[in-house]
């Protein structure tokens, strides 16, 4: 099912570890395709390893986040779905069908508490320029959307561990 592979990375940038494209052929579950990245986006500085293991299934593109050697897990409390919860750690993934540098994709980001943030992006300058369109919009219930999310944190052994499902129907 080749088609379903290239919809879900065909284009998927991931962070805080690589500023560029991955392409992987990603399985049925449950055998995952795994991408490992040391560098942080946008400063390109070294980070604690970053793992992420993807596949799907009929229904959804499933992703599971490890941090390795994690000391922060630096999160704002009060924050909630959708919030701006990229201005603190979280493991993302920008998603789009295609092999073309989009000026629309899919950002999920999720936090070390658990909060995620669901959009749609539209910018078609694709850095971000000033003075060009740039706009969200928001999958405002994704848990009544059927997306999935299960965080675990283990603070001794600086690891954390977010399981992610997206729904495909997106």
């Amino acid at each position: 099912m080749r088609l379903i592979s290239d919809l879900a990375v065909s284009a998927l940038f991931l962070a805080p570890a690589f500023a560029g494209v991955i392409d992987l052929v990603v399985p049925r579950c449950p055998a995952t395709a795994p991408a490992k990245f040391t560098t942080q986006i946008p400063s390109g500085s070294a980070c604690p390893e970053t793992q992420v293991d993807l596949c799907y299934t009929d229904t959804s593109l499933n992703l599971k986040f490890t941090a390795r050697g994690e000391t922060n897990f630096h999160f704002d409390p009060s924050q909630t779905t959708n919030g701006d919860i990229w201005e603190y750690e979280v493991m993302e993934a920008f998603i789009h069908k295609g092999y073309n540098d989009p000026q629309t994709y899919f950002e999920y980001e999720v936090s070390p508490n658990n909060v995620t943030y669901n959009a749609f992006v539209y910018n078609p300058s694709r850095v971000r320029a000033a003075g060009q369109p740039f706009d969200h919009a928001f999958v405002t219930d994704p848990f009544g959307d059927g997306f999935k999310v299960n965080t675990v944190l283990d603070k001794p052994n600086k690891l954390w561990v977010s399981e992610s499902s997206i729904p495909l129907a997106l």
